[in-house]
């Protein structure tokens, strides 16, 4: 694929622009994923909560395979979902089904998308003047396309297939709480440049300090946008059964937990074009390699380990009552504290009730490393839980208490990187040294969403499927309208 020059030279102005802490000593590759993590408010709630936990991990593996997809999360069962519907709609002419298997190192969708916020909020306009300054006024519009264009379609696929009560899909939109003036400049000045750039921002309302505080209790202005909330591994759920159930005709599907992939090794031998994805069980030869592991890629892609790479940083997230009843603290969702902060109440079923509240964030509390380059998702760490705790009482004051202990606190491991944009496409395309060599041919990657997966990760595996499929029918892979052009692969050399 041609490299973008224009795109290239501004993205090695933008990783100086956004440094991320200096390292004193080379970075090691990712890990694998700890084998005891801690316990997820959205996979260990509830006994029912992952009825694929272990599906697959026992019995023989399959030999051989046409696509293999590291990682269960919503990239990796996305990339499967938007092949299959690819393949259905396409009705090529084929030989046998498409063999698809997805390789997931522990239980189902026990990343961190089964340890996230539960957010569903694309990006409405913050951070668009920065954007545009880096890039150009077209490539920030995308920015905010492909989050729309991601969020949009995942609720019309929940929409269509009844799934809204299945995954407590709640659309109560998002606040965003201003806490000094210096940030409302900022958020103003984004809207502006936003709006005067014909971005689309319709569902965004500003609030001044007085209305926040009579409707909700916080005394500080913000804005509202268009947001939704999920129970994330249910919607995943939810997608792969949905995947295997139109698998039909022209593709097969299979998943295999708690079956870590530890190397992918390129066969040679007969100069083919297959790989040998080896895991703990039996070995796989693959035609195609699709790397969804997010902050964990480097452990099979050594060369995306450091800071111009994917960062794993460790996310906290934990569950809190509220001290008053629904009717209090009603049903948006929120951040704050420079987006620090996020949080949002479960869905409940009378307004007298106390709503559990999942709040993540508090790694200003861990500065100047906020947790940047911790792969271990085993142990949660005080100062950030002590900065979770404090956070919601002093915000509504008489809302929490200040004195009362989380329900659950867990961490999961994000996939950070210096541009706060994911890498997307072959895997070969990122390496200067050997562009177009044969060594990573036909591996694909998604990964490094920068903790705001959920609105962006569904959009980004659909391309990866994009990408797989016009190879397969030898045709061109046409670019989406929304997609940015430096998530892509050839405008992101790493080496």
């Amino acid at each position: 694929m041609p490299v973008n020059p224009q795109i290239l030279g501004k993205l090695e102005h933008s990783q100086k622009a956004l440094e991320t802490p200096p390292l004193e000593h080379p970075t090691p590759p990712a890990k694998l994923p700890s084998r005891n993590p801690t316990r997820s408010f959205w996979i260990n709630s509830s006994p029912d909560a992952n009825p694929l936990a272990g599906k697959g991990s026992q019995g023989p593996l399959p030999s051989e395979a046409d696509v293999c997809i590291i990682g269960a999360g919503i990239t990796g069962v996305g990339v499967a979902y938007h092949l299959i519907e690819l393949l259905n709609n396409a009705s090529l002419s084929v030989t046998r089904p498409l063999r698809i298997v997805i390789l997931e190192a522990r239980d189902f969708c026990s990343g961190a998308t089964g340890r996230n916020g539960g957010h569903l909020t694309p990006a409405a306009f913050l951070e668009f003047a920065q954007r545009q300054a880096l890039f150009d006024t077209g490539e920030a519009i995308k920015s905010y396309k492909l989050e729309q264009h991601t969020a949009s379609l995942l609720v019309k696929i929940i929409e269509e297939n009844g799934w809204a009560s299945d995954i407590d899909f709640v659309e109560g939109g998002h606040i965003n709480l201003l806490f000094s003036e210096k940030e409302a400049r900022n958020a103003h000045k984004d809207f502006d440049m936003a709006r005067q750039a014909q971005l689309n921002l319709d569902g965004v309302e500003w609030l001044s300090k007085e209305e926040v505080e009579e409707e909700y209790g916080a005394p500080y202005p913000g804005f509202r946008e268009p947001g939704r909330n999920v129970w994330p591994l249910k919607l995943v759920t939810k997608l792969y059964q949905h995947a295997q159930a139109h698998a039909g005709q022209y593709a097969s599907l299979s998943l295999h937990t708690r079956t870590p992939v530890t190397a992918v090794m390129h066969e040679t031998a007969d100069n083919s074009s297959t790989y040998t994805v080896v895991t703990n069980r039996s070995n796989i030869s693959c035609s195609r390699v699709v790397h969804a592991t997010n902050a964990y890629a480097s452990y099979l892609l050594p060369f995306l380990a450091g800071p111009n790479g994917i960062i794993p940083t460790r996310g906290q997230v934990m569950a809190t009552r509220a001290s008053v009843g629904a009717d209090q603290i009603k049903i948006p969702s929120w951040s704050g504290n420079e987006g620090f902060a996020y949080w949002f109440p479960r869905p409940v079923k009378h307004d007298t009730e106390k709503p559990l509240i999942i709040i993540g964030g508090g790694r200003e509390a861990v500065a100047p490393n906020y947790e940047l380059y911790v792969d271990d998702d085993s142990e949660t760490h005080s100062l950030v839980g002590k900065a979770l705790r404090e956070f919601l009482p002093s915000v509504f004051e008489g809302k929490y208490d200040p004195d009362s202990e989380p329900e659950m606190e867990w961490t999961g491991i994000m996939g950070y990187t210096r541009m706060g944009d994911p890498f997307v496409g072959p895997v070969a395309n990122l390496l200067v040294a050997n562009p177009d060599g044969d060594l990573h041919k036909k591996q694909y990657i998604a990964a490094g969403y920068a903790g705001h997966g959920m609105p962006r990760a569904f959009g980004c595996a659909e391309v990866i499927a994009q990408m797989i499929h016009a190879e397969i029918s030898d045709k061109e892979w046409k670019e989406p309208d929304w997609l940015p052009q430096r998530y892509l692969t050839w405008n992101r050399r790493v080496e």
